[in-house]
């Protein structure tokens, strides 16, 4: 017989950080992003979804503080999708704070532009099934 201790469905893990998640509306922003997605992170998630590489991922998902773009949790695997605003110097500094930190919890954060997305879908793929073999 399993008991609570021993069996942790996929779907329940918990990432987010406790302490953060209440506090700055973590749930809510997420949905918030799913409902308001960009062409490019739209047309990913159609990419993603499904496990169509293999693995299951997750789109807006909270982790620590943060919520990323697209996770796959069995492999510790982030997708990031950056537009022109993540190109400014303040901006870049925290996107690399925050990968630093991300990287501490275990995960691999790749970046993409929204425009290799649109324009390079196949290489993107290719780098992500990649990542995804790695591990």
């Amino acid at each position: 017989m399993e008991t609570a201790d021993t069996y942790l469905p996929q779907d329940k893990i918990f990432t987010a950080d406790k302490r953060h998640y209440g506090k700055l509306g973590l749930k809510e922003r997420a949905r918030g992003m799913r409902q308001e997605a960009t062409p490019a992170e739209e047309r990913l998630w159609q990419c993603l979804r499904g496990a169509q590489l293999g693995e299951k991922f997750r789109r807006q998902h909270s982790i620590d503080r943060y919520i990323a773009d697209f996770v796959c949790l069995s492999q510790k695997l982030i997708v990031e999708l950056d537009g022109a605003g993540h190109l400014e110097p303040d901006q870049a500094d925290y996107d690399r704070g925050r990968s630093a930190l991300l990287a501490e919890l275990g995960f691999q954060v790749l970046r993409f532009s929204n425009e290799q997305v649109l324009s390079q879908m196949e290489a993107v793929l290719t780098t992500i099934k990649a990542s995804l073999q790695r591990k």
